[in-house]
């Protein structure tokens, strides 16, 4: 029972309702943190109805969406934010969400679900174009041998996930990266490739 009670104190309390897509997905994230959690039930069960709920629950809280780093999360998190432009993001890259060719929130381990609740991020809707497109390609993010390579890293660097070289650009300036974020995440991308 001890034990128990301090495993409770260790949970980080956040004020947020966080929208997950499943149970699973509510099961390991409530391990490490005290928090109201919803679950979508995955893309399918994104409805007219659903996104309505979600319109109205944002209205009186603040949301934090923490979908998995696939197809279906990114198709989610572009959907919501259309319709919830204040709703903020949580991410973990594939590669720390991944188990048995797995892909999803559940799959992480607490360390790296904390960390994400911790580096949540607010889309900017009035997005302020500090990047181009020559920003990518300059620095290999568009074209060349290891392109994805390196969008993959820049992603999990910056907490913002993976996107093509089109949707990079976009999230780049939505989601209020800085030049100066920007800068060191390509200089530490260069060191280690």
């Amino acid at each position: 029972m001890k034990k128990e009670l301090n495993k409770q104190k260790e949970k980080l309390k956040i004020n947020e309702i966080i929208v997950v897509e499943g149970r699973d997905d509510i099961t390991a994230i409530k391990r490490v943190v005290d928090a109201h959690i919803i679950a979508l039930n995955g893309f399918s069960a994104l409805s007219k109805k659903t996104i309505n709920k979600m319109v109205e629950l944002s209205k009186n809280n603040d949301l934090i969406l923490f979908t998995d780093p696939d197809f279906a999360g990114k198709k989610i998190r572009d959907t919501l934010k259309r319709y919830i432009p204040n709703i903020k993001h949580a991410f973990v890259s594939q590669k720390e969400a991944t188990r048995n060719d797995n892909i999803g929130v559940e799959n992480a381990n607490d360390k790296v679900i904390l960390e994400a609740l911790k580096n949540v991020i607010t889309a900017n809707q009035d997005v302020e174009d500090r990047f181009n497109i020559s920003d990518l390609i300059d620095n290999g993010f568009i074209s060349g041998n290891n392109a994805k390579e390196r969008r993959i890293m820049l992603g999990d660097m910056l907490k913002i996930g993976y996107y093509n070289g089109k949707q990079l650009l976009k999230a780049l300036n939505s989601f209020n990266i800085s030049r100066k974020q920007f800068s060191k995440a390509v200089e530490e991308i260069n060191k280690n490739i």
